[in-house]
């Protein structure tokens, strides 16, 4: 193992650790913190018994962290109470939060990559596969996402599951969620094919930002 990398992402699991039992104290609404934060510790968890079996490398592991890092800032508010949505409804005069949106966007973004290495470099997937691939998986784990949370909502007290839906009033927020996801994974799509097309001559399978962190085995 490469132990640069090893330590790197032992540092992104702590942080991520310390960060999420940070933001556990006194969450806006506790039921909601507990809810929203299972599928989170289920990918982490995932991902550390998975480590050894498919070692991603430190950038997706960092893409990984900063996403969860934004959904646990989510949590720990509730999407349409978050701070800094807020302030940027009232700077640009929006008709709602747009926080979880901007999660819904950087769920798409941050995460293709993850999903494109793992494809390419574990299913062995080559051509237009490895680019459609990560995409249609991104809109898959949306879509998969509202229908759990469709199912919250019907499950748990009223009041709770509309929390949990975050919609604000809007009827098509779930189809705009989803479409912030895709918009999101279609943008990196675009922005990975021009960075590997620009140095993918003398290193043909890692961008260059990344070398340092990639495990050689």
């Amino acid at each position: 193992m490469n132990r640069r990398r090893k330590i790197f992402v032992i540092a992104l699991v702590v942080w991520y650790a310390s960060f999420s039992i940070a933001t556990a104290i006194a969450p806006a609404d506790r039921e909601f913190w507990m809810a929203a934060s299972i599928l989170p510790v289920l990918l982490v968890a995932g991902l550390v018994a998975t480590y050894r079996i498919f070692p991603l490398s430190g950038i997706s592991y960092f893409l990984i962290t900063l996403f969860l890092t934004l959904h646990t800032i989510g949590v720990h508010y509730t999407y349409a109470e978050v701070p800094f949505g807020s302030w940027l409804q009232q700077a640009l005069a929006l008709n709602r939060n747009h926080f979880d949106r901007i999660v819904h966007f950087c769920f798409g973004f941050l995460l293709t990559y993850p999903w494109e290495e793992w494809f390419r470099r574990f299913a062995h997937v080559r051509g237009w596969l490895r680019y459609y691939l990560p995409n249609i998986t991104i809109l898959g784990l949306s879509g998969l996402w509202e229908i759990v949370e469709s199912w919250f909502a019907e499950l748990m007290k009223p009041e709770l599951g509309l929390v949990f839906l975050g919609s604000q009033g809007d009827m098509w927020d779930a189809q705009k969620d989803m479409s912030a996801a895709l918009y999101g994974s279609l943008l990196c799509t675009v922005l990975i094919v021009l960075i590997q097309t620009r140095w993918t001559a003398p290193h043909p399978r890692v961008l260059p930002s990344d070398r340092s962190l990639e495990d050689p085995s």
